[in-house]
Formats: C-alpha cells, structure tokens, sequence
C-alpha cells in the first residue's frame, strides 16, 4: 500500500494530527503528520495534494519531497509512505478559516500546531521519530525501513 505524509511548518511550528477519531485506527493515540493512502492511479505528489486539502483544508503552494519510509509490520499491511514538508499555503474561496489556524473538524482526528522542539516529545511511534529526527535535521531524501512487531519497532534499516 502507498501512503503518503506530509510535515506543514510554520513559524517554528508542526502542524500535526493527534489521531483520535477513527474505530480500528493503526494511529490511535499517536501525534502524525498529515496524509494518507493513495488512490488507484494517484502519484505520491497528487495524494499528498488531495490529502492535506481534505484534512486540513489547506492548499499547498511550496512544498518538497522528502523521501520514502517503508513499513514493515506483523499486524498491519505493509507500506511505503512518501513523505513531504511544507512551508507555505493557502486557504481555497470560501473556506472559513482565520488566522492561519487548521480547521478544527478535522475527520482524522485534533490538528495542533506544536513547537518545533516539542513534537518529538509527543507520543509518537517510534520509528515516526527517527525520520522526523532527519527531516528536522535537514537530510533531503530520507530512506529507510522500519519494522514492527505490533506496536514495538523491532528493526530500523
């Protein structure tokens, strides 16, 4: 299955979701970026698009491919998830939001911005903070694996 995520930064901050809305939810519980699966025939890029535009209601104006993570899993399907940041965005006609904040009916679950220095304190996956760790650190094309055995990563590659 691809994936795709996407890490929305402004003015020192993460706009993360903080997944609590969803039955049988992978991320119940957890703090993630912004995404989700692709549609057949979508490109990672086209994904990404849709995904932030449906939770958030952001359109994306300057924004960059990261690299891909690939899960590996006994308990869920495995997936390569393509992972974006961004720094820059609009609000389409219409959309009533102010101020720059996230809608607050996100159906995923409760959008925050949170300081850049605190988001690896949230609760997490393990393997999530490993890659946010290079993404924050300035690494352009982050690749790696990452393998869980249910909820405990086992092995990162």
């Amino acid at each position: 299955m691809d994936t795709t995520m996407c890490y929305i930064q402004q003015d020192g901050k993460y706009l993360m979701l903080y997944r609590n809305k969803k039955e049988n939810d992978a991320n119940q519980g957890k703090w993630i970026g912004v995404g989700g699966k692709s549609l057949p025939g979508e490109t990672p890029e086209e994904c990404m698009l849709r995904e932030v535009e449906e939770e958030t209601g952001f359109m994306m104006l300057n924004y960059q491919s990261r690299g891909m993570v690939r899960f590996v899993s006994d308990t869920w399907d495995d997936e390569d998830m393509y992972v974006f940041t961004a720094t820059n965005f609009a609000f389409p006609p219409l959309t009533p939001l102010s101020e720059g904040l996230p809608l607050p009916d996100c159906p995923e679950g409760t959008l925050a911005w949170i300081a850049e220095e605190d988001v690896l304190d949230l609760p997490l996956w393990e393997g999530d903070k490993l890659f946010l760790r290079k993404l924050m650190d300035g690494e352009r094309d982050v690749s790696m694996t990452l393998v869980y055995e249910g909820d405990t990563l086992v092995r990162a590659e």
